[in-house]
């Protein structure tokens, strides 16, 4: 870690040396160690240092951005001269009032000794125990097992200053025969609260027992989802409209729906930068401490997430959701929660005639962001619910799907979430803390091989 003296002095030394009208400064650093196998073996230890500087020049209603790894005097110098330069040549923005001035955010625990410390030895033997596992069964295991630190900073030229430290830990395991896979994924910022050999003997069982799956017709079918497919809803929901430039621009599923019941009451989301169930960062790349946005609550859509830029435009405060002028992304909920419900993945499978037990989806790609039609896959484990039992695999199947649509048939929600943190850009995480779903109707429109 670089630690917050060396940070603020590098912040402190691009203010001092901006020539803009206003200038803002973040900076994001990481350092990641990983251990990665395949073929029920490790073959790779690796481990990344990087820090990455975002500058913002202001000039009147110009902006100017400028992104370097080079912290050096040499190195700092020259990004602020490219952003001075930048905004010097880009064109007004009548809806652009300047940077903002925030107080520091309240501090949120997130860094882990022990997740800091975490040795290659350590994960090397969580992982052994898991190949082994596989190899009894002879399914062949891959994945990795991911730990280390991260910290962030923002400064500009009216007085913001903030610092945040934390760690992050995750493992992921896929496990595959001839004809089935199964994944299984877990993340904390404790590694600690992470128990790698259930997470490995879930993808093993998956790949298990769904050997030689049956070919079944497309369909109107009765889903249980596992949490990686919650994952899937919520977060592709907040990539095509939770940010209030999408609903600004009307182009976000939120536009006509706001204070309306479309969901069910059992869905809530929200996000939360403070909440330490997920990956904690108090505040966005202005500096702005994070608010708690309620995005749905008890089925009806309440509020995207703002920045300054948009919530300047309605007359409001940002809840904190800047992301960097660099990202060229609207801002964004990076924390997101879906409340659990009271019941379990058991009771929902026994409650269930007729249906489909679904691990994971992948490759969703929108088809219509206004209504939030998705096409994607199943993958690493679908099943056959008959009579309240599991009774036999499942080929993968293809699916055309409102996002909204699905969230508004759910019938029974799983009484645990899980974490799962992702690499947004420039070593920003995305976290999604989800339940398991049973959803009452999910639409199949093809097989696949």
């Amino acid at each position: 870690m670089i630690g917050s003296k060396k940070i603020n002095d590098i912040l402190k030394q691009v203010l001092k040396a901006s020539p803009a009208d206003q200038t803002e400064v973040m900076l994001i650093a990481h350092d990641s160690q990983l251990t990665r196998f395949a073929n029920n073996y490790i073959h790779q230890n690796v481990a990344e240092t990087n820090a990455i500087l975002n500058v913002r020049a202001v000039m009147g209603k110009r902006q100017g951005v400028a992104t370097t790894n080079n912290l050096s005097a040499e190195g700092v110098k020259r990004a602020v001269e490219t952003a001075h330069l930048s905004a010097s040549r880009q064109p007004e923005d009548p809806d652009f009032h300047g940077l903002t001035e925030s107080p520091p955010s309240q501090s949120v625990p997130a860094l882990d000794e022990q997740t800091a410390e975490y040795s290659p030895e350590k994960r090397a033997s969580a992982i052994d125990i898991i190949c082994s596992k596989a190899k009894e069964k002879s399914i062949n295991g891959s994945g990795y097992f991911k730990t280390g630190t991260f910290e962030t900073a923002v400064a500009n030229s009216l007085g913001t200053m903030d610092y945040h430290a934390g760690t992050v830990s995750d493992v992921s395991v896929t496990a595959m025969t001839d004809d089935s896979a199964g994944r299984a994924q877990a993340s904390a910022w404790k590694v600690n609260e992470l128990d790698p050999e259930t997470i490995g003997d879930d993808a093993i069982d998956k790949a298990y027992r769904g050997r030689n799956p049956r070919k079944i017709d497309p369909g109107e079918y009765t889903v249980v989802v596992e949490p990686y497919v919650t994952e899937d809803l919520v977060v592709m929901l907040a990539w095509i409209g939770m940010s209030a430039t999408a609903v600004q621009d009307e182009r976000s599923w939120m536009n006509d729906r706001m204070g309306k019941q479309v969901m069910s009451p059992l869905v809530t989301i929200w996000d939360d930068g403070n909440d330490p169930a997920g990956c904690p960062l108090p505040f966005d790349c202005e500096g702005v401490p994070k608010q708690r946005v309620g995005i749905v609550e008890k089925g009806v859509v309440s509020s995207p997430v703002y920045d300054t830029y948009t919530a300047r435009k309605e007359g409001r405060q940002s809840t904190g959701h800047a992301t960097p002028l660099s990202f060229d992304v609207e801002p964004y909920p990076f924390n997101l929660f879906m409340a659990g419900g009271e019941s379990t993945v058991e009771e929902m499978i026994r409650s269930t005639e007729r249906g489909l037990y679904i691990a994971t989806f992948w490759y969703t790609r929108p088809m219509h962001p206004r209504d939030a039609v998705f096409t994607g896959m199943t993958r690493d484990g679908v099943f056959m619910i008959e009579n309240g039992e599991i009774t036999y695999p499942v080929k993968n199947l293809r699916f055309t799907q409102s996002y909204v649509e699905a969230l508004s048939n759910v019938e029974m929600v799983g009484n645990g979430t899980r974490c799962l943190v992702s690499e947004f850009n420039q070593g920003v995480k995305l976290a999604a803390c989800v339940p398991a779903l049973k959803i009452g109707a999910f639409n199949f429109t093809g097989t696949t091989m």
